[in-house]
């Protein structure tokens, strides 16, 4: 077989890139300046996912690592929990509550409290306040219209109050409400983290680039060796001057010598 009648060779090794996905609220633009700043050669790609999708995302690999609010199913995921958010509810601006720096869950017990199907707060654990409306708006985004249509109210994070921010609303702190844990999640796998999310990890926690867990963190400085005097304890004496006491019992240096030259008398008498 000639050279030009062998096989293909094998195409090369995709270049490394990372993709993270984030729920709706969560605005990563720090990290990722970071992380370009740091791995220049390693591209991130953003993927905007909705929050009940973001573990899905995970199992199926069309996401390295996402920032997503628990709780989650954590079936084959790791979770590190990052922050946790206020709980607001958004109100018409002109409403009663609007008068309020902050409520509690009893004085919204006479408001029909929307309850969209992709809420992020948990409410297993609370009953839901207010009075309940006919039908479950679809998305958060329904919700907010609603809201402006002066239907009811709706309890969210305040980072997605935010998203949705209208000029003819405004939202208040609730402050007995369940709140929202933003967490980065990534797939469980049998050691550690790989290369790349255990970069992006660190970013998120604040290590610097000098840590030793980075994939780009230097050798760490030896410790320089000290010469045998120092490691005797002491160290040279000066040129000129004695380490220890004159041999006749005087102390050593200039003071030893003044004190012999003392000792004779001083200078000799002149014969008359």
């Amino acid at each position: 077989m000639t050279g030009s009648e062998a096989s293909p060779s094998a195409s090369p090794t995709a270049a490394p890139s990372f993709r993270l996905a984030y729920v709706p609220g969560v605005t990563p633009g720090k990290w990722v300046r970071i992380w370009n700043e740091r791995l220049p050669d390693v591209p991130l790609t953003l993927l905007q996912t909705p929050a009940a999708e973001a573990p899905g995302a995970l199992r199926g690999s069309d996401a390295d690592a996402a920032f997503v609010r628990l709780p989650i199913d954590r079936t084959g995921l790791a979770a590190i929990p990052l922050y946790t958010e206020t709980t607001v509810v958004v109100v018409p601006k002109d409403h009663l509550v609007a008068a309020a720096e902050e409520v509690s869950t009893e004085d919204l017990a006479d408001e029909i409290v929307l309850h969209p199907l992709d809420d992020t707060l948990d409410w297993e654990t609370q009953a839901l306040p207010g009075k309940p409306a006919f039908e479950r708006p679809a998305t958060t985004a329904d919700a907010i219209e609603l809201v402006a249509a002066g239907i009811g109210v709706l309890l969210v994070p305040q980072s997605l109050a935010r998203l949705h921010h209208r000029k003819d609303l405004t939202y208040r702190t609730v402050t007995d409400a369940p709140q929202s844990r933003v967490a980065l999640s990534f797939l469980e796998l049998d050691g550690e983290p790989t290369d790349l999310v255990e970069e992006f990890i660190g970013i998120v926690r604040g290590r610097t680039v000098n840590s030793t867990r980075g994939r780009g963190a230097p050798t760490p400085p030896q410790p320089k060796q000290r010469g045998r005097s120092d490691a005797a304890g002491g160290r040279k004496p000066a040129a000129g001057k004695s380490g220890g006491k004159n041999p006749r019992g005087g102390s050593g240096g200039a003071k030893g010598a003044k004190s012999t030259k003392n000792a004779k008398g001083g200078k000799p008498r002149r014969g008359r």
